[in-house]
Protein backbone atom coordinates (compact mmCIF):
# COMPACT_ATOMS: atom_id res chain seq x y z
CA UNK A 1 0.00 0.00 0.00
CA UNK A 2 1.39 3.39 -1.01
CA UNK A 3 2.03 5.84 1.79
CA UNK A 4 -0.01 9.04 1.59
CA UNK A 5 2.21 11.98 0.66
CA UNK A 6 0.90 15.51 1.03
CA UNK A 7 2.73 18.17 -0.96
CA UNK A 8 1.07 21.60 -0.60
CA UNK A 9 1.03 23.86 -3.64
CA UNK A 10 -1.22 26.63 -2.29
CA UNK A 11 -2.64 28.09 0.91
CA UNK A 12 -6.09 29.49 1.68
CA UNK A 13 -6.28 33.31 1.58
CA UNK A 14 -5.95 35.33 4.82
CA UNK A 15 -9.74 35.63 5.12
CA UNK A 16 -10.34 31.87 4.94
CA UNK A 17 -11.90 29.98 2.05
CA UNK A 18 -15.37 28.55 1.39
CA UNK A 19 -15.51 25.00 0.03
CA UNK A 20 -18.01 22.71 -1.67
CA UNK A 21 -18.31 18.90 -1.87
CA UNK A 22 -18.62 19.17 -5.67
CA UNK A 23 -18.22 21.93 -8.27
CA UNK A 24 -21.80 22.99 -7.55
CA UNK A 25 -22.86 26.13 -5.61
CA UNK A 26 -25.76 24.16 -4.09
CA UNK A 27 -23.43 21.77 -2.24
CA UNK A 28 -21.50 23.85 0.34
CA UNK A 29 -19.09 22.26 2.77
CA UNK A 30 -16.81 23.32 5.65
CA UNK A 31 -14.90 26.61 5.45
CA UNK A 32 -11.09 26.41 5.36
CA UNK A 33 -9.05 28.35 7.92
CA UNK A 34 -6.85 31.22 6.80
CA UNK A 35 -3.47 30.16 5.31
CA UNK A 36 -4.40 26.46 5.46
CA UNK A 37 -1.91 24.50 3.28
CA UNK A 38 -3.63 22.87 0.30
CA UNK A 39 -2.56 20.66 -2.60
CA UNK A 40 -4.15 21.45 -5.97
CA UNK A 41 -5.52 18.30 -7.65
CA UNK A 42 -7.26 19.75 -10.68
CA UNK A 43 -9.36 22.57 -12.14
CA UNK A 44 -12.74 22.88 -13.82
CA UNK A 45 -13.28 26.43 -14.99
CA UNK A 46 -12.96 28.67 -11.93
CA UNK A 47 -13.41 25.65 -9.67
CA UNK A 48 -10.37 23.93 -8.15
CA UNK A 49 -10.24 20.59 -6.38
CA UNK A 50 -7.84 20.67 -3.44
CA UNK A 51 -6.50 18.17 -0.95
CA UNK A 52 -5.89 18.81 2.75
CA UNK A 53 -3.09 17.30 4.82
CA UNK A 54 -5.57 14.88 6.48
CA UNK A 55 -6.51 13.41 3.09
CA UNK A 56 -9.86 15.21 2.79
CA UNK A 57 -10.58 16.85 -0.56
CA UNK A 58 -13.06 19.54 -1.57
CA UNK A 59 -13.81 22.05 -4.29
CA UNK A 60 -13.04 25.76 -3.90
CA UNK A 61 -12.92 28.96 -5.93
CA UNK A 62 -9.54 28.50 -7.60
CA UNK A 63 -9.18 32.25 -8.19
CA UNK A 64 -8.75 32.80 -4.45
CA UNK A 65 -5.97 30.25 -3.86
CA UNK A 66 -2.60 31.72 -2.89
CA UNK A 67 0.17 29.82 -4.68
CA UNK A 68 3.30 28.86 -2.78
CA UNK A 69 6.25 30.46 -4.62
CA UNK A 70 8.31 27.27 -4.59
CA UNK A 71 7.92 23.63 -3.56
CA UNK A 72 8.33 22.87 0.16
CA UNK A 73 11.52 21.17 1.39
CA UNK A 74 11.91 17.48 0.55
CA UNK A 75 10.31 15.21 3.14
CA UNK A 76 13.65 13.53 3.87
CA UNK A 77 15.48 16.76 4.62
CA UNK A 78 15.25 18.65 7.90
CA UNK A 79 13.42 21.98 7.61
CA UNK A 80 15.38 25.15 8.21
CA UNK A 81 14.70 26.35 11.74
CA UNK A 82 15.54 29.28 13.93
CA UNK A 83 15.39 28.10 17.52
CA UNK A 84 14.70 31.55 18.92
CA UNK A 85 11.96 33.68 17.31
CA UNK A 86 13.06 36.87 19.10
CA UNK A 87 15.66 37.99 16.51
CA UNK A 88 12.96 37.96 13.80
CA UNK A 89 10.72 40.06 16.03
CA UNK A 90 13.58 42.48 16.72
CA UNK A 91 14.19 42.88 12.96
CA UNK A 92 10.49 43.53 12.34
CA UNK A 93 10.37 46.07 15.19
CA UNK A 94 13.45 47.89 13.86
CA UNK A 95 12.05 48.06 10.32
CA UNK A 96 8.67 49.26 11.60
CA UNK A 97 10.34 51.89 13.81
CA UNK A 98 12.32 53.12 10.80
CA UNK A 99 9.18 53.43 8.70
CA UNK A 100 7.31 55.15 11.52
CA UNK A 101 10.12 57.71 11.99
CA UNK A 102 10.13 58.52 8.27
CA UNK A 103 6.34 58.82 8.34
CA UNK A 104 6.58 61.25 11.28
CA UNK A 105 9.12 63.35 9.35
CA UNK A 106 6.83 63.37 6.33
CA UNK A 107 3.85 64.45 8.42
CA UNK A 108 5.92 67.16 10.13
CA UNK A 109 7.07 68.54 6.78
CA UNK A 110 10.77 67.92 7.43
CA UNK A 111 10.82 65.29 4.67
CA UNK A 112 9.29 65.63 1.22
CA UNK A 113 7.41 62.86 -0.58
CA UNK A 114 10.24 62.12 -3.01
CA UNK A 115 12.75 61.67 -0.17
CA UNK A 116 10.20 59.54 1.72
CA UNK A 117 9.88 57.21 -1.29
CA UNK A 118 13.64 56.97 -1.69
CA UNK A 119 14.26 56.14 1.97
CA UNK A 120 11.51 53.54 2.21
CA UNK A 121 12.48 51.78 -1.04
CA UNK A 122 13.32 48.14 -0.33
CA UNK A 123 11.86 48.26 3.19
CA UNK A 124 9.69 45.20 3.80
CA UNK A 125 7.91 44.29 7.04
CA UNK A 126 5.45 41.47 7.69
CA UNK A 127 4.09 40.37 11.06
CA UNK A 128 0.85 38.61 12.04
CA UNK A 129 0.08 37.51 15.61
CA UNK A 130 -3.00 35.42 16.39
CA UNK A 131 -2.96 34.12 19.96
CA UNK A 132 0.14 31.98 20.37
CA UNK A 133 0.64 31.74 16.60
CA UNK A 134 3.08 34.11 14.88
CA UNK A 135 3.85 34.65 11.20
CA UNK A 136 6.91 36.81 10.57
CA UNK A 137 8.51 37.84 7.28
CA UNK A 138 12.28 37.30 7.05
CA UNK A 139 13.54 39.90 4.53
CA UNK A 140 17.08 38.50 4.58
CA UNK A 141 16.04 35.10 3.18
CA UNK A 142 12.82 36.39 1.54
CA UNK A 143 10.55 33.93 3.32
CA UNK A 144 7.66 33.73 5.76
CA UNK A 145 8.24 31.89 9.02
CA UNK A 146 5.75 30.45 11.50
CA UNK A 147 6.22 30.32 15.26
CA UNK A 148 4.18 28.31 17.76
CA UNK A 149 5.75 30.12 20.72
CA UNK A 150 8.83 27.89 20.90
CA UNK A 151 10.43 27.68 17.46
CA UNK A 152 10.40 29.64 14.24
CA UNK A 153 10.31 27.52 11.10
CA UNK A 154 10.02 28.24 7.38
CA UNK A 155 6.40 28.44 6.27
CA UNK A 156 6.70 29.70 2.68
CA UNK A 157 9.58 31.05 0.62
CA UNK A 158 9.71 33.11 -2.55
CA UNK A 159 12.01 32.96 -5.56
CA UNK A 160 12.11 36.74 -5.85
CA UNK A 161 15.46 38.44 -5.35
CA UNK A 162 15.49 40.63 -2.20
CA UNK A 163 15.13 44.33 -2.93
CA UNK A 164 18.34 46.38 -2.59
CA UNK A 165 18.83 48.47 0.50
CA UNK A 166 17.23 51.90 0.38
CA UNK A 167 19.73 54.45 -0.98
CA UNK A 168 20.29 57.89 0.46
CA UNK A 169 18.24 60.71 -1.09
CA UNK A 170 19.45 61.71 -4.55
CA UNK A 171 18.57 64.62 -6.84
CA UNK A 172 17.15 62.32 -9.50
CA UNK A 173 13.43 62.52 -10.15
CA UNK A 174 11.14 59.74 -8.90
CA UNK A 175 8.11 59.42 -11.20
CA UNK A 176 4.72 59.76 -9.58
CA UNK A 177 2.65 56.56 -9.81
CA UNK A 178 -0.24 56.74 -12.25
CA UNK A 179 -3.69 56.95 -10.64
CA UNK A 180 -5.65 53.71 -10.35
CA UNK A 181 -7.85 53.03 -13.35
CA UNK A 182 -11.58 52.69 -12.80
CA UNK A 183 -13.06 49.36 -13.88
CA UNK A 184 -14.60 49.31 -17.34
CA UNK A 185 -18.41 49.54 -17.46
CA UNK A 186 -19.93 46.11 -16.94
CA UNK A 187 -16.67 44.61 -15.62
CA UNK A 188 -16.96 42.36 -12.59
CA UNK A 189 -15.21 43.63 -9.46
CA UNK A 190 -12.41 41.61 -7.94
CA UNK A 191 -13.59 39.12 -5.27
CA UNK A 192 -13.30 40.49 -1.74
CA UNK A 193 -13.76 38.15 1.21
CA UNK A 194 -16.99 36.34 2.00
CA UNK A 195 -18.13 33.03 0.50
CA UNK A 196 -19.51 33.09 -3.03
CA UNK A 197 -19.85 30.56 -5.78
CA UNK A 198 -17.26 30.45 -8.56
CA UNK A 199 -18.23 30.57 -12.19
CA UNK A 200 -19.52 27.15 -13.17
CA UNK A 201 -17.94 25.64 -16.26
CA UNK A 202 -20.22 22.96 -17.68
CA UNK A 203 -21.87 20.17 -15.74
CA UNK A 204 -19.86 18.81 -12.76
Amino acid sequence: MDEFVFSPTHVAPPGGLASWTAPDPARPSARFDALLPLQLLGRQGDWAQVLCSNGWSAWVDGRLLVALPQPPPAAGGPPARTADPRPALAEAEAALARYRALLEDLAAGTLDLEAFRERTRGLRVGLVVDGEALWAFDPVHDRWCFCDGLQLQTYAATDRQPAPAAPEPSPRHTPTPAPAQSPAPGASPSPVGGPYAPTQAGEP
